[in-house]
């Protein structure tokens, strides 16, 4: 079976988010198989996607798997399987996903980025939990819930630097969120190319500091579109391999673009 390795959400190797991506020939195997692949691959996340009948709702069925748990939504994997769909040949134009998020479309542009339809995470203000400032080693300044398909707590933080300096108890952050915890911050400067930066902690899933995490900017993108007062934005997460999401609020969907690049192509033998 071919697997290939993609960096998302990045157009050069060794930058954006890593994701495992198998096209299956038939219905998808056992669970157990599926999260067995994923813990081998072992990068934030794999998705497995498969040939859905002509005629109806989607063209291609998509799951997502973590090393430890399959998961409800994942930007930056279904960018990297809606590339080697589009790269490979197996699939042109805008792909539509059936996915435990509902169907996700992918539309591929002439310059090889590709823009994500996803629903727009409802966020809820909610009181900063007691010992979260201590276990991230920062006081927030806003605290957001982000919905059952994010699940994430969103932290707004008082400033890039802020957000860059970072080293949270991951272990102690564990207890705030079904999936992780998103910080984030206004950009220090918009002439660098982007409009907000981010890091997102995923202890739970296995994932100490996701790269980058096009979940997270379906959260992103209302809160700061809502601060800055513009629909179309860019924001920056700044984790160590770093990468770039244009973020496009449209109500309840936000649209979430960025190139991808694939790094490994080979065999999975098990």
């Amino acid at each position: 079976m071919r697997i290939r390795i993609v960096d998302a959400f990045t157009d050069r190797p060794f930058a954006g988010n890593p994701a495992g991506v198998l096209l299956l020939d038939d219905v998808f195997p056992g669970d157990d198989w599926l999260q067995n692949v994923a813990m081998e691959v072992n990068h934030a996340e794999t998705a497995f996607a498969h040939r859905l009948p002509e005629g109806g709702e989607a063209d291609w069925a998509l799951r997502w798997f973590t090393p430890v748990a399959e998961v409800a939504m994942c930007g930056h994997a279904t960018l990297a399987t809606a590339h080697v769909l589009h790269t490979s040949g197996a699939h042109e134009g805008s792909v539509r996903f059936a996915t435990r998020s509902g169907v996700l479309i992918a539309t591929p542009a002439a310059d090889g980025s590709i823009t994500l339809d996803f629903p727009t995470a409802p966020l809820t203000p909610v009181d900063i939990p007691a010992g979260v400032a201590e276990a991230l080693g920062a006081e927030p300044v806003a605290g957001f819930d982000t919905g059952p398909n994010v699940g994430d707590l969103l932290l707004e933080l008082a400033d890039e630097k802020t957000v860059l300096g970072l080293s949270p108890d991951l272990k102690a952050l564990a207890g705030y969120a079904s999936r992780g915890v998103i910080t984030t911050a206004r950009a220090t400067d918009p002439g660098l190319g982007y409009d907000y930066i981010s890091r997102c902690f995923f202890p739970n899933l296995g994932i100490d500091e996701d790269p980058v995490t096009g979940s997270a900017h379906t959260a992103l993108a209302p809160h700061w579109s809502a601060r800055l007062g513009r629909d179309d934005l860019t924001g920056l997460q700044a984790s160590r391999r770093t990468g770039l999401v244009r973020t496009a609020l449209r109500g309840e969907r936000t649209l979430l673009t960025g190139s991808a690049v694939t790094v490994i192509d080979g065999e999975l033998h098990a």
